[in-house]
């Protein structure tokens, strides 16, 4: 049938590939979900797992069932802790920016004979403070 329609035949194989990448997407989503989970003990990870992989089909639709519910609250939870931690990187980097560079600015006061060393050492301390 799919010779006398080459179209056809085609649009299966798109098809195909598609609910392949689907299924892979769906088993990398759920895996992740598992080793996620700070609710789940180690046995409990395992055994969902080993049910994930002996019986595929049957372990994700029952993964899903079960805990699919509270998916996204875990996706939603890593998600804002990745946040959290990304501003206070950027917060902690800006700080430790802008106090080299007033250091920089002392330093060069200092050499050009503007400041005295007292001065000098007093604005360092409480830029360093």
């Amino acid at each position: 049938m799919s010779s006398d329609f080459p179209l056809l035949s085609v649009f299966l194989y798109m098809l195909w590939f598609f609910a392949f990448v689907l299924w892979m997407w769906l088993l990398f989503a759920v895996i992740t979900d598992v080793f996620r989970s700070h609710d789940l003990s180690g046995w409990g990870k395992a055994a969902w797992t080993a049910a994930i992989i002996v019986l595929p089909c049957i372990g994700l639709i029952t993964y899903l069932i079960v805990r699919g519910g509270s998916m996204h609250e875990r996706t939603q939870a890593v998600a804002e802790r990745d946040e959290r931690a990304w501003r206070a990187y950027l917060r902690d980097a800006a700080a430790s920016s802008s106090s080299a560079d007033e250091l920089a600015k002392l330093a060069r006061l200092h050499d050009q004979g503007v400041l005295s060393d007292a001065e000098y050492a007093r604005s360092k301390t409480k830029i360093l403070a």
